[in-house]
């Protein structure tokens, strides 16, 4: 099987590419290990409601996510933030009103972040899309490169002129072999960039009603006992279903990998006593934890870093393999690098690289073309 580009990674970033290359008229094809699309991006439906297990905001002023949204004819909503916000304190007193609204002003879109995965999905033919298939190996020949993918069962072989590793960079330093061995220091800034989210689990509580929204709370909380050190409401835009979700303070080992269910019975607990009684008993709770998805975290990322990292394309992993090798994920965005638009802006980045040498190549081609007909 060849192909002219081959994009590892079927997340925001590697998708986007996908689509910018269909639309150039540049073959592609696009392996994901996992066994859905999306990469950090998860939306499940529960009760009818769509619910984001990863990223779950945007903001203005990210001119890729605006153009995408109104490309797909999606909705989108403004968080919602009207009323109390309570904290907990270290005791596990807590006290109304006591804090800020830190998401307010934010944007979700309506149908959730896979809204955006299904869009682009919808307009990529299906033929050039496999999932299941994990990158073992890469090794760089004369002007092109050979690929050994594998799903578990059986192995293949791919070999184009590029890749694109649309994937987080620490990834990409555990789980490939690459031949020839790439320089030290691309595989030390590769280990060195932490994978955005990749340390951080999430509870989703499901209701059938907005209790916090009927006592008179946004359900914006802050905690210093947990599990859960920061709250926010995630109903969904339809008003079917409502929903709280936080971010798990708890470390991700050994803690939250060795015991799940007694994070979801203290995030019950917590919900009690921080919003009201009537939270008892959700209609659903789920714990979706990044760090222990091996596709997307490794050990390096079981601490998140403290502050956003400066993300942006290092030299060090900048013309690899005479630009045989090429990085795509959003940790290489260098204005919104982490986020959403950083994989967007990502995929333009890589797309403009790709299409010059296309552009290139062409007209060496036409020259050579004219003087052997002269």
């Amino acid at each position: 099987m060849d192909t002219r580009v081959l994009i590892v990674g079927g997340g925001l970033a590697g998708l986007s590419l996908a689509d910018r290359l269909s639309q150039a008229g540049v073959d592609f094809m696009l392996v994901e290990a996992q066994d859905r699309l999306g990469g950090r991006i998860l939306t499940e439906t529960i009760q009818q409601g769509a619910f984001d297990l990863g990223p779950a905001w945007f903001w203005a002023g990210q001119p890729r996510m605006a153009a995408l949204i109104i490309r797909l004819g999606l909705r989108y909503f403004e968080q919602y933030s009207s009323g109390a916000i309570m904290f907990q304190d270290q005791s596990g007193a807590v006290h109304r009103n006591h804090g800020f609204a830190s998401m307010k002003g934010s944007y979700r879109i309506a149908g959730g972040m896979g809204a955006l995965i299904d869009g682009l999905r919808e307009a990529l033919p299906r033929s050039r899309i496999q999932l299941g298939f994990q990158v073992n190996a890469l090794a760089h020949k004369r002007g092109w490169v050979e690929a050994q993918i594998n799903n578990g069962e059986r192995s293949q072989t791919i070999k184009t002129e590029r890749v694109v590793l649309a994937i987080p960079p620490r990834v990409v330093a555990e789980t490939i072999q690459f031949s020839p061995a790439l320089p030290d220091a691309a595989i030390s800034k590769m280990q060195q960039t932490p994978t955005w989210m990749a340390g951080q689990a999430k509870i989703l509580a499901v209701y059938d009603k907005p209790y916090w929204r009927e006592a008179g709370l946004s359900g914006d909380g802050m905690s210093q006992k947990g599990p859960m050190v920061e709250i926010h409401d995630a109903s969904a835009a339809e008003g079917a279903s409502y929903a709280l979700f936080g971010f798990v303070g708890f470390p991700a080992a050994p803690m939250r990998g060795q015991h799940p269910q007694v994070i979801r019975d203290l995030a019950k607990e917590q919900l009690v006593a921080m919003f009201s009684n009537s939270m008892e008993n959700p209609i659903d709770i789920r714990l979706q934890d990044w760090a222990q998805n091996r596709f997307i975290a490794t050990r390096r990322d079981h601490t998140s870093p403290q502050f956003h990292p400066a993300y942006g394309m290092p030299k060090e992993l900048s013309d690899l393999w005479s630009g045989n090798l090429l990085m795509g994920s959003t940790e290489m965005g260098s204005t919104f690098g982490g986020f959403l638009e950083g994989a967007l802006e990502a995929a333009e980045a890589t797309e403009a690289q790709i299409t010059k040498n296309e552009t290139n190549r062409s007209v060496f081609n036409t020259a050579l073309s004219s003087v052997l007909t002269s």
